[in-house]
């Protein structure tokens, strides 16, 4: 996970820039040597490698001397909604169990520098968190921050005052005490442990979670396939267009407002997809065949449902386009993959 060939969102190192200020850092402190300004940052299509990120994480923790606890402040401030996508597919998954399992599967799309493995024994599922790829002068940082947006994400997603079954850090107690460990996490970790982890009681793992819907959770984790795989293959202007029409399914963004989104012209705009074989109506095609296909596929939606999701006025609209991408119509399609289901596919 935290792969550097995979772009980032830029909430994160906006998230951290701001904790700076809060501490001090003026913000161009922290973005020093990343080559982004705050005006950046306030974009969401503006792409941040996570090479600029660490880079933050740096500055933010060399400027303020590496206080104990300062990774923990900045894990309580990674909600669902700072993972866009991601968040929104954890937060609709039917228990805690498949909630940990999807956002594993695509951990490359959140913030973490950690690998994560689960190990399920006894009365617990624990998380081995493994920050040895990142600089040593980084890592204490780094595992309290994502042990504590790890307990962020769980009383999100229960929507109750909960706690982690244990907290354990390799690393040795800090000299200033553990109060403030205690107080985020509800109960005292322990340290100088064989391996950094957080565990869950497993009592709690298959019970429903408050907000689950199974056709919401199955179209944004194939959102999260499709956007992983985009972020590792295609980084270009294509794909950050592509990004603003899956946010606007059901009234699809203008060329005019996606150029305005993407701080263009829209006359810039068509040139620079011409540029790369492509245009907005194609990216736009090219989104709305993929909705429907997975909208289609697990077939709790009516045609006529599923056109007005991808914004057709028009239930013939949607045949007729439907047709041109597939040559068959929306129910000859479905009825083929009930006959012959896909591999994996539920």
């Amino acid at each position: 996970m935290g792969s550097e060939s995979v772009l980032r969102a830029p909430a994160s190192a906006l998230l951290l820039t701001r904790l700076g200020m809060e501490r001090g850092v003026p913000a161009a402190e922290s973005l020093r040597g990343t080559g982004l300004r705050m005006a950046d940052l306030a974009n969401p299509d503006q792409p941040v490698t996570a090479e600029q990120e660490m880079t933050v994480i740096a500055n933010l923790v060399r400027t303020l001397g590496d206080p104990p606890g300062l990774g923990l402040d900045a894990g309580l401030r990674y909600h669902l909604t700072t993972y866009g996508i991601w968040g929104f597919a954890l937060i609709s998954s039917p228990t805690l169990r498949s909630a940990i399992s999807v956002g594993l599967r695509y951990l490359d799309l959140t913030y973490s520098f950690c690998r994560m493995t689960p190990v399920e024994a006894g009365d617990e599922l624990t998380l081995v968190l493994d920050a040895s790829a990142a600089p040593e002068e980084l890592r204490r940082f780094l595992l309290e921050r994502d042990a504590a947006a790890i307990h962020t994400i769980q009383r999100e997603l229960l929507a109750a005052p909960s706690r982690l079954h244990r907290v354990s850090f390799a690393f040795a107690p800090p000299a200033g005490g553990l109060a403030r460990y205690t107080e985020v996490f509800g109960l005292r970790p322990e340290f100088g442990a064989a391996a950094d982890s957080v565990s869950f009681d497993r009592a709690s793992l298959d019970s429903p979670l408050p907000q689950a819907e199974p056709l919401t959770a199955s179209l944004a984790e194939a959102q999260c396939r499709r956007l992983l795989e985009q972020r590792r293959t295609r980084t270009g202007l294509p794909n950050r267009v592509r990004e603003v029409l899956l946010g606007r399914p059901q009234a699809p963004p203008t060329v005019v407002e996606v150029a305005s989104r993407l701080h263009l012209s829209p006359r810039t705009l068509r040139r620079r997809l011409s540029e790369e074989g492509t245009s907005y109506r194609c990216l736009l095609d090219e989104v709305r065949e993929e909705l429907a296909d997975e909208l289609l596929d697990a077939g709790r939606l009516t045609v006529e449902e599923v056109a007005y999701r991808l914004g057709y006025a028009e239930t013939s609209s949607f045949t007729h386009a439907f047709r041109w991408w597939k040559g068959v119509s929306p129910r000859a399609h479905r009825r083929a993959v009930r006959a012959h289901p896909r591999p994996g596919h539920r």
